[in-house]
Formats: structure tokens, sequence, C-alpha cells
């Protein structure tokens, strides 16, 4: 069995750009997290996650940050929180997790093509 996704396949991936509203400490979360509120405008709104990014970010810091989050994953339940969107990152040398963000200003819930 291949690993190798088809194109229609990976256009079944909905990622688009988000704008954090909120962020708060998740001291509950097993690994270090910060409870995430993102706003995706009109079609999709506001939307949560929770994401293990305390290397590079604090909450203070992420408020009005643009990243992008894949939007069709079930929720997933992350301790007592529930988590609607994967927030995409990549690891530093050290495995911090560094996010994905545009950098041009482009709509709230623009889709990545």
């Amino acid at each position: 069995m291949s690993n190798d996704l088809t194109f229609d396949e990976f256009l079944k991936v909905d990622v688009r750009v988000g704008e954090v509203v909120r962020a708060e400490p998740y001291p509950e979360a097993r690994k270090p997290a910060i409870k995430l509120w993102v706003d995706f405008g009109g079609e999709l709104g506001e939307k949560r996650s929770s994401a293990q990014i305390t290397a590079h970010y604090t909450p203070e810091a992420l408020v009005g940050k643009r990243v992008m989050a894949v939007v069709n994953f079930p929720p997933r339940q992350i301790g007592k929180f529930m988590s609607e969107v994967l927030v995409l990152g990549v690891s530093d040398a050290e495995g911090g997790i560094v996010l994905l963000t545009p950098d041009k200003d482009v709509p709230l819930g623009e889709r990545m093509h």
C-alpha cells in the first residue's frame, strides 16, 4: 500500500487562514499548550484549537496573529477543551513549534490553493 495521495485526496484537506482573537494558557493539558479562538470570517466564524506552541509564543503575543489551520477535521477533545481546528506549524531545531502564517495580508477564511 502506498502513502502517496492523489491530487483529489489532497483537495479534500481544507486549509484556511484565520486570525487569533483570544488565547489563554492551558496548564491542564498533558503537554504545555495554549487555547486559541481563531476567527475564519463569515462562512466558518470562530473556531477553537489547542496548540502545543509554548516554546515560541505567549497567549498575549498570539492575539491578532494570522495562522493557517485545517478546518475540516472532526472536533477532538483535548482534556476538558474541545479543539475544532488543527493550527499548522513546523518544528524548529529544538522541537519547538513555529506557526505557519501567510506573509501577505489575505482575507480571513481564504482557502489554501
